[in-house]
């Protein structure tokens, strides 16, 4: 071994350990159960036998150890965004795609046809910008990568600034963070701006993240991690302290996160969640319930009655193949139509078809849009996609390469649009567009939605 380097030979690197061990030691503290020095014995942590500990400090090291269960935030609430409850109505696992006889595949694709007729298929192109990103967009030091996120990034600005939805007093909430990229961005395009609140929701921890550039005092960044899945909005300090109208935004949410939000922002933040077990608010306009109920009490004043509380959704979609029937908002939509869990199961692993039936361009688009975000995993969809589904459904060969991305875009508008259903029927003018170029990203869709006053109902005296 090197001087001062642990003396572990690693048989699997042909080298020695390069940690520095204590002084007086021959062995780093991973390695230290190598050395015996008072007989003390080392052992495999009980929480995360990745690691070892010595026996006589293992209670010690439980207390402090890294893996250990740490306490629930008051914005923890279990699975209230998850969407079904009803275990009867949960699908068994189905039989993979490429198992399907070419009948069953046939009948299949007619049920899809026949659900998706009528529905407006063809999308409006709002390809956008904003002045926040032009510097960065025309700074030679960005490469095709950070070009290709710049301008994603551009495009939901100005969305969001077509929607009326970049302006003073408003929470911006940020579904699958990642570093805070668009968040940064929104901040930039918001600079002098007052009163401005963001919150970054992630569950995994982050290396790299940019919230730090943000030092100004007009702008509050704050990160919650935790899953969709158990967020309750209503219970996180600030919003409860500041009642600020929130917009929800994301770039490329993934599958059934994309729903989990939704249900989030419409459901557990526009009703009350004081507790776990109190009985949801009526489903016939959630989204216009706190916003109109000049009816209440004096004593209610400083309730969530008297302020707006979700202005705006942005949200740019992808990874349709993980979304979950469990989780979907656009059930009621799929049974509508004569739809159920069973071929939502195979209509969300066709809609890969739309990403993978180009397998050189998609090759060539995952390389550039993983490469900027590696700590991110909502844009690995591309990449994942032409390994798996495309390598391995033996059915490629019935269909031609286009007949498979007309249908794998047919299966995505059509789980969309039950998301735009979900949206308007609790009092939202949801809307899909193309954002993007097919180029810059093959999943460039973009659901925006605003609460529509026509839909808000009269309050009951």
């Amino acid at each position: 071994p090197e001087p001062g380097r642990c003396a572990h030979f690693v048989q699997r690197k042909g080298r020695f350990c390069r940690m520095v061990p204590a002084a007086g030691r021959r062995f780093c503290g991973e390695h230290g159960h190598e050395e015996e020095q008072n007989d003390r014995k080392r052992i495999p942590c009980p929480l995360d036998p990745k690691h070892t500990v010595y026996e006589d400090q293992l209670q010690k090291h439980l207390k402090k150890c890294n893996s250990r269960e740490k306490p629930k935030p008051v914005y923890f609430v279990q699975d209230i965004n998850a969407g079904l409850k009803d275990v009867a109505e949960i699908p068994e696992k189905q039989v993979p795609l490429s198992s399907l006889s070419i009948e069953e595949l046939q009948n299949l694709i007619i049920k899809l046809k026949k659900a998706s007729n009528g529905l407006e298929l063809h999308l409006k192109e709002q390809i956008l910008s904003h002045q926040a990103l032009e510097e960065a967009l025309n700074d030679p030091k960005n490469g095709e990568s950070a070009f290709k996120h710049l301008k994603q990034q551009a495009s939901i600005l100005g969305n969001m600034e077509k929607l009326h939805l970049l302006g003073p007093g408003r929470c911006f909430v940020e579904f699958g963070a990642g570093r805070g990229k668009l968040s940064h961005w929104v901040d930039t395009a918001l600079e002098n701006t007052e009163n401005i609140q963001f919150l970054l929701v992630e569950r995994a921890t982050t290396r790299f993240k940019v919230d730090g550039k943000h030092k100004r005092r007009d702008s509050v960044f704050e990160r919650l991690q935790i899953d969709i899945q158990h967020l309750c909005l209503n219970k996180v300090p600030i919003l409860e302290k500041k009642k600020l109208p929130v917009v929800g935004i994301g770039k490329h949410l993934c599958g059934a996160a994309t729903d989990l939000a939704l249900r989030c922002l419409v459901e557990s933040y526009t009703t009350c969640c004081d507790g776990e077990d109190e009985e949801p608010a009526p489903k016939r306009c959630r989204a216009a319930q706190t916003e109109v109920a000049p009816h209440k009490s004096a004593g209610n004043e400083s309730s969530t009655e008297d302020h707006k509380p979700v202005a705006g959704i942005v949200i740019a979609l992808c990874c349709h193949h993980k979304c979950d029937w469990t989780h979907y908002v656009g059930r009621d939509f799929f049974k509508s139509v004569g739809l159920g869990p069973v071929e939502f199961h195979y209509f969300q692993r066709m809609s890969s078809w739309a990403t993978c039936g180009m397998q050189e361009t998609t090759g060539k688009a995952s390389t550039s849009e993983d490469s900027e975000d590696q700590t991110n995993n909502t844009e690995e969809h591309e990449q994942m996609l032409s390994r798996t589904e495309s390598g391995s459904d033996t059915l490629q060969g019935i269909l031609s390469v286009e007949e498979r991305k007309e249908i794998g875009c047919l299966c995505k508008r059509l789980i969309d649009h039950g998301r735009t259903e979900y949206l308007h029927q609790r009092g939202y003018r949801a809307a899909l567009q193309y954002y993007t170029e097919a180029a810059v990203s093959l999943e460039n869709v973009l659901l925006t939605a605003v609460p529509n006053p026509a839909l808000i109902p009269e309050p009951t005296l």
